[in-house]
């Protein structure tokens, strides 16, 4: 049997306190986008098109409206391009509309009254976003339980529906939108906002939580990867679906992969674009996740990050131009971790170059974790996913846990996974 958490629960139920969304537009620049990149949830934001009409507009031109969404891997890597980096400033300046890969399917305009259940049938089909409109007065709440959110009241009910004998008289009718609503006013719900809800629940899905993502079949085998020696370049030919994130890995001698680093929307969320995208176009994909140490010698370092012109304003010919930073860690945002997991590696120019691995690190659990503690660590972590390796080492790479894996476990039942026994 379906948990009835999901049953009983709506999608208007997730929306209280959630703010009001500001369309952001395909004619917006990259400079606007990464600020309001890093004010949204799951790395990304929804990009639209400008209405041509004035008046209401109905689901389905909204919906003819919305383009795709954009996240930080997008605009790193199109930064990363030679002829990006040459001119920053118009880099930074190029339409949103040049960067983000239309895909329509990704959101979908619901009702405040749809079923839980349905919302998570959509996201599990890979829409990500679930456009609401705010309501005023919300009616029609399919359980009585479903007046609360988190604990609290809901302070858009209507007060006819305070009393207990109108809850009880209501408690079997459809969930229906309002009758009185705020046109034009819709809030997003994320991916990230329903496992929210749904770890707030977890009592009521009990066995599954405590189960293993391996015994859920949470476990996605199908991940992109790249090893450590290739071009960290590389990535902008294969994106991501879905998760952007690729697994950075090296071979072992028995035919496996450990996993070393990611290059992700996640990790590039709150970065330095701008360093990242010069160390993505110039470093490989080993060195861009471990990092580089700051007191490298300018011998050890690649030409691009030494041919810069002395001088503060870094000015040449009487004409000023941005001087190229030098990448290390701490230039995108990663952050060195203790002394004790500093080390060296011998790249292949046979210079050892001191490497650090901090804020880099890839986030992995165990294929026996249970289901729980790998949303309690993408919660926390504000990640998109997991990496998951083998029970017996720490970085023998499996497979990786998304959204999508974990609103797929939650809403299966437990008699068929044979987990009371």
């Amino acid at each position: 049997m379906m948990p009835s958490v999901f049953i009983h629960h709506v999608v208007g139920d997730l929306t209280v306190g959630k703010p009001e969304m500001a369309e952001f537009y395909e004619t917006e620049t990259l400079e606007a986008a990464i600020k309001a990149i890093g004010e949204s949830t799951e790395c990304g934001i929804p990009v639209w098109k400008k209405r041509s009409m004035v008046g209401i507009e109905n689901n389905e031109m909204r919906q003819q409206r919305f383009v795709g969404i954009l996240n930080s891997f997008d605009i790193v890597s199109f930064l990363a391009r030679a002829e990006s980096l040459e001119d920053q400033d118009t880099a930074m300046k190029t339409p949103v509309s040049e960067v983000v890969v239309p895909n329509t399917s990704l959101l979908r305009q619901v009702d405040p009254g749809t079923r839980l259940i349905d919302a998570l049938e959509m996201m599990k089909n890979g829409v990500r976003c679930l456009l609401v409109r705010k309501s005023v007065v919300w009616k029609g709440m399919s359980k009585r339980f479903s007046i609360l959110y988190n604990g609290n009241w809901l302070k858009n009910i209507d007060p006819s529906y305070s009393s207990g004998n109108n809850l009880i008289a209501n408690a079997n009718r459809p969930a229906s939108s309002s009758t009185s609503s705020s046109h034009g006013k819709f809030c997003c719900l994320s991916r990230e906002d329903v496992i929210r809800f749904v770890i707030g629940c977890l009592g009521a899905l009990a066995p599954l939580p405590l189960s293993s993502i391996s015994l859920l079949g949470a476990i996605n085998p199908h991940y992109s990867s790249i090893e450590s020696s290739l071009p960290a370049i590389e990535v902008t030919n294969k994106p991501p679906e879905g998760l952007s994130a690729i697994a950075v890995v090296e071979p072992t001698q028995d035919g496996q992969y450990k996993i070393i680093g990611e290059i992700s929307a996640s990790k590039l969320w709150k970065c330095d674009y701008l360093a990242a995208a010069r160390a993505l176009a110039n470093l490989s994909a080993g060195q861009f996740v471990m990092g580089v140490e700051d007191n490298m010698t300018p011998r050890s370092l690649p030409d691009y990050l030494v041919n810069s012109p002395v001088g503060e304003n870094n000015t040449a010919n009487g004409v000023s131009s941005p001087r190229p930073g030098k990448f290390s860690s701490r230039s995108i945002g990663f952050k060195p971790s203790s002394p004790s997991v500093r080390f060296s590696r011998t790249l292949s120019s046979g210079i050892s170059r001191s490497m650090f691995r901090g804020r880099s690190a890839p986030l992995t659990c165990k294929i026996t974790s249970s289901l729980a503690a790998v949303m309690a660590q993408m919660l926390s972590h504000r990640a998109t996913h997991v990496w998951v390796t083998e029970d017996e080492s720490d970085d023998v790479l499996v497979g990786i846990v998304g959204y999508a894996n974990i609103l797929d476990a939650v809403t299966k039942q437990p008699a068929a996974l044979n987990l009371g026994n």
